[in-house]
């Protein structure tokens, strides 16, 4: 899988780009606020609909205008062409010229994984962190996963509306309930059945980068115990007091241990980064093995941040990428590789919102 051709429109600082790529690694090179992270975040957003940054689509639109575009020409088995338009009045996303009326015919066209310094967000953020992580392996990998997600979360916030009613109607709360448990439960089976496979990757991972003498393990960590009909009715009386659902798959969470400790709460800076990045690295690979083509690597900003455990570690996922002939897109204010590092790097100046080739390069 690779990008052929990208296209902005009116996209955070570019009026106007249109850039072909090769597979290979390529290297986005300038100054902070140049332009660099906003490619990245393009790529991103054609993947997976959301900008890694965390923001909303009003703060990609270039200053002054009503809306932005961003397009692009993908080669994998096929060939596909993705156009996607966004004002305040007005969204399309086409996929080989025809609009996506489901979002799952859409999610896996284009897989693209991204290493940022938000990831740390993974180790010490909220539990809604490492959920969006197995939420986004699976609507990438399953096509019925994300409508089923998408269900569940409708049919919980009509549930949570009943809830903060003065007065509940009750066969309405108990139809919500029922339809709550049949789509939660095939959501925990799916993140159940994901786990053992993602959990051996992380750990190999980790003990590339930190070595053998530290064991990562995760922990599964479902606000169901055993039935999740039964609970819910047994947590009815709190719900009223919190007029909330407190219970689901959206209350789960996913824990990382250090020598059986919480590594958000006593793991080192750079444990955390280390765990980050294996999760990262873990989902880069499980993508692979399921569609046996990497998915399009974007790395934002941090190798020149690794020492050498973590870079040593890093570096044959980037190999693997580069021997299937799919690409990674990283971005640097200065060249920070060693020449064998950097031998196969095709380099890119980014200034101002443009976007030129380094000749020789």
């Amino acid at each position: 899988m690779h990008l052929a051709h990208l296209r902005l429109r009116e996209f955070r600082n570019y009026r106007r780009l249109d850039v072909d790529f090769q597979p290979g690694l390529h290297l986005f090179l300038g100054n902070n606020a140049q332009g660099k992270t906003n490619v990245l975040e393009a790529i991103y957003l054609l993947a997976t609909l959301r900008s890694f940054r965390g923001i909303g689509s009003a703060q990609m639109v270039r200053h002054g205008q009503k809306g932005f575009f961003v397009g692009a020409h993908l080669i994998s088995q096929g060939e596909h062409e993705i156009k996607m338009y966004w004002s305040s009045q007005e969204r399309k996303l086409t996929l080989d010229a025809n609009p996506v009326q489901k979002l799952s015919d859409y999610f896996g066209v284009l897989r693209a994984v991204v290493f940022c310094t938000e990831d740390l967000q993974l180790v010490k953020g909220p539990a809604s962190r490492r959920r969006r992580l197995l939420d986004l392996l699976l609507a990438q990998t399953h096509p019925t996963y994300l409508p089923l997600l998408q269900r569940y979360t409708k049919v919980l916030r009509s549930r949570n509306i009943l809830l903060k009613q003065r007065t509940t109607d009750e066969a309405a709360l108990e139809s919500f309930t029922h339809e709550l448990v049949n789509t939660g439960n095939q959501l925990l089976r799916y993140r159940h059945e994901l786990l053992p496979r993602l959990v051996p990757l992380v750990r190999l991972a980790y003990r590339q980068i930190a070595g053998d003498h530290e064991e990562l393990r995760l922990e599964y960590q479902p606000s169901i115990k055993l039935d999740f009909a039964v609970e819910l009715a047994q947590s009815r009386s709190r719900e009223k007091m919190f007029r909330s659902t407190l219970i689901g798959p959206h209350r789960d969470d996913v824990r990382l241990l250090l020598a059986d400790q919480s590594a958000a709460q006593f793991a080192s800076e750079g444990q955390k980064r280390s765990i980050a990045i294996s999760l990262k690295i873990a989902q880069a690979e499980y993508l692979t093995d399921i569609h046996g083509t990497p998915p399009i690597l974007l790395v934002d900003d941090i190798m020149g941040e690794l020492d050498v455990n973590r870079r040593n570690g890093f570096l044959p996922l980037l190999r693997t990428v580069h021997q299937a002939r799919s690409q990674v897109f990283m971005t640097a204010t200065e060249e920070n590789w060693s020449p064998e590092e950097g031998r196969e790097l095709v380099r890119w100046e980014v200034q101002a919102g443009t976007l030129r080739p380094i000749s020789g390069s």
